[in-house]
């Protein structure tokens, strides 16, 4: 509604300029600063001060003078140096928010309704990536709950999306795991097929161990490189042990991340990529753009390389060129990612064979599959959701595309970074890494010395403590439906967390705060969803109406609407634009700030303005009508982020 209307007034005081002065001008909408101010305000006086040599002020009256505008605005002012401050129609604005779409909605001809983002090309968007070596672990949730949030965020804006887990089942990490059960362990495949789950617990001390294993003996890191060649060939007792392991690692892998509700479309498999020959047609193009070089001489003979010293983005580094395949004849993982950036774009002229995973919602690739299958990659625009210590590799990816000649893929290859995640001092402690003795603010995990919290124990304590929360309010909840809404606040406990910070900050994870019902929290959102549930339920047991249908607003004054009132309204009618912002910036944390927003004004008003307890029908009916529209909102951005919404709590 907002959009529509800010583009509806734009070009009415764009005709009225043009038709004053002859000025082409495109007027700016602004939202005031104060509420006195109004809810909407144009600046083109001020801006046109100059073209048209008038005074501002003088330019604002004249605008204002013979200005036609829409019922929905109650009155304009002219303000201050020249500012048009409109004034809106309350409860015609509550009429439209309660009847028309929040966020606008995507029309079958590819156009949004109300003014919105119109459906556009595909937009494929890699997220989670976890090495199938060992279990997931915290860090690896903010990855895979920030990629899911962008793409409900985008689904929702009418953007395709295709949602790609990449398993890099040919890397050092398998195959260290792959050394660590056939050269320290002996265990065989068929004993491996056999070990009982948690499978990737036993592979997460296994990786440790093996690590310290080749401290030991440096020469034992030959038979890591005799496992990548295996792997990467795919052939050999090594590549069948690696693809045994990455699958029941990968299957533990979707599990952890289906309890928080995460889902793909397609897993592509690192193998499949050099299995199709996807690198080999890659080098190719690098080679005859001379983006890639064979080295004769230095430290890397024998190497291709990408130069990039000539770069004005990789200049000043003391080694800019990049390995892309070792003297060994392995690839690096810049090179695959690459060639799999090309396949994304669909230029490599060339597609894997895909099958389903273990179900049929779920596709993997694969060496030969399935005759009909959906039509995947060939993105208009791709979204990497990976760490922030991967900017130079992702950097380099976009060069190698740009040496190609493919200089407009290159400039919608995104990459999504974000910094990591810690432990606060309390968690540290809590899960037995740091001492009773010993100080730190936050403790750094580390996969290689198995310093870390799986995430699979994570929700287990998050899921314990949210139990214990809601058995503390309400002990006449148990059971099955205890259970289910431990899990609930759970998920809303570490969704909001990963989300509400920004990605440019690392955070250190405090499992007290992420569960308290108060304060910034997923719990606090869902127990201002689930209050304003109640208020309708009390409303229907007292024989009131619980909800206020559009035809009846007309008939409340705008003066029921009070400030207070008006503000959470008007908070709720911007909701689309944070959206758009929020992907646009890829500033997810807009979202979750909008959701707390919206909590923190309504649990303000619940006080100040009961409903149930008035008895005046006029006031109580233009109070539940803000907390329906509220409702509108905070279910709005909730789906977003992935918080579900309890019966109660």
């Amino acid at each position: 509604m907002l959009t529509a209307l800010k583009t509806e007034l734009a070009s009415r005081v764009a005709d009225r300029i043009r038709d004053l002065y002859g000025v082409e001008h495109q007027p700016t909408v602004e939202i005031p600063p104060r509420r006195e101010l109004g809810d909407l305000s144009f600046p083109a006086a001020l801006q046109l001060a100059r073209e048209v040599r008038k005074n501002p002020r003088q330019i604002g009256q004249e605008l204002a003078d013979g200005l036609e505008l829409p019922a929905i605005v109650k009155e304009l002012r002219v303000e201050g140096p020249g500012y048009l401050n409109l004034y809106l129609e309350r409860p015609v604005v509550v009429r439209r928010l309660l009847e028309e779409p929040l966020v606008a909605v995507p029309s079958e001809d590819g156009h949004a309704e109300e003014g919105g983002a119109s459906a556009r090309g595909k937009v494929i968007i890699e997220h989670t990536n976890i090495n199938p070596n060992k279990a997931a672990h915290i860090g690896h949730l903010r990855n895979a709950v920030l990629g899911d949030v962008l793409v409900s965020l985008l689904r929702r804006l009418g953007h395709p999306v295709e949602v790609q887990n990449y398993i890099d089942d040919t890397g050092v990490q398998l195959a260290d795991v792959v050394v660590g059960f056939i050269d320290i362990e002996h265990i065989s495949r068929a004993d491996v097929a056999a070990l009982p789950e948690p499978f990737d617990y036993f592979c997460w001390d296994l990786y440790s161990a093996v690590g310290r294993w080749y401290e030991e003996d440096p020469e034992r890191l030959a038979l890591r490189r005799e496992t990548l060649h295996a792997l990467e060939a795919d052939e050999g007792e090594r590549a069948e042990m690696g693809r045994l392991v990455a699958r029941r690692v990968l299957t533990r892998h979707l599990e952890t991340m289906g309890r928080l509700g995460v889902t793909y479309d397609l897993l592509t498999h690192e193998r499949h990529i050099l299995g199709h020959d996807f690198f080999s047609m890659a080098s190719k193009k690098l080679e005859a753009s001379g983006a890639m070089r064979l080295e004769e001489e230095g430290k890397n003979a024998g190497c291709w390389v990408m130069p990039l010293a000539q770069s004005e983005e990789f200049a000043g580094l003391e080694d800019a060129d990049k390995v892309i395949v070792r003297s060994d004849g392995t690839v690096t993982y810049v090179g695959k990612d690459i060639a799999y950036q090309l396949w994304k774009f669909g230029l490599l002229g060339k597609d894997f064979a895909y099958r389903y995973w273990m179900d049929q919602e779920l596709w993997e690739t694969a060496m030969e599959g399935a005759e009909s299958h959906p039509a995947f990659g060939g993105g208009e625009r791709v979204i990497n959701v990976i760490d922030a210590r991967q900017s130079y590799l992702q950097r380099i990816v976009r060069a190698g595309l740009e040496a190609m000649g493919y200089t407009d893929e290159a400039e919608r290859s995104i990459h999504f970074a974000y910094e990591m995640v810690s432990l606060s001092e309390g968690t540290a402690r809590q899960f037995g890494f740091l001492a009773e003795d010993a100080e730190a603010k936050s403790l750094e995990m580390s996969g290689r010395k198995g310093i870390g919290v799986k995430a699979d124990d994570l929700l287990d304590l998050l899921v314990g403590k949210s139990r214990d929360e809601v058995t503390k309010r309400n002990r006449e909840i148990g059971g099955e439906e205890l259970d289910h809404l431990a899990r609930q606040i759970a998920t809303a406990a570490l969704r909001l967390f990963m989300v509400k910070a920004t990605t440019t900050r690392v955070i250190a994870f405090d499992l007290d705060e992420a569960t308290n019902f108060e304060g910034e929290t997923g719990p606090y959102l869902q127990y201002a969803a689930v209050r304003a549930t109640n208020i309708g339920r009390k409303l229907a047991e007292a024989g009131l109406p619980s909800a206020v249908e559009p035809a009846e607003i007309e008939d409340l004054g705008g003066e029921l609407f009070s400030d207070d009132l008006w503000d959470l309204v008007w908070a709720v009618a911007r909701i689309g634009e944070t959206l758009e912002k929020a992907a646009d910036s890829l500033e997810l944390s807009l979202v979750a700030r909008d959701a707390l927003d919206l909590a923190q004004r309504f649990n303000a008003l619940y006080h100040r303005h009961p409903i149930l307890q008035e008895e005046d029908a006029a006031v109580r009916s233009a109070r539940l009508v803000t907390m329906q529209i509220f409702r509108r909102g905070l279910d709005e951005l909730l789906g977003v982020i992935g918080v579900p919404i309890p019966d109660r709590m």
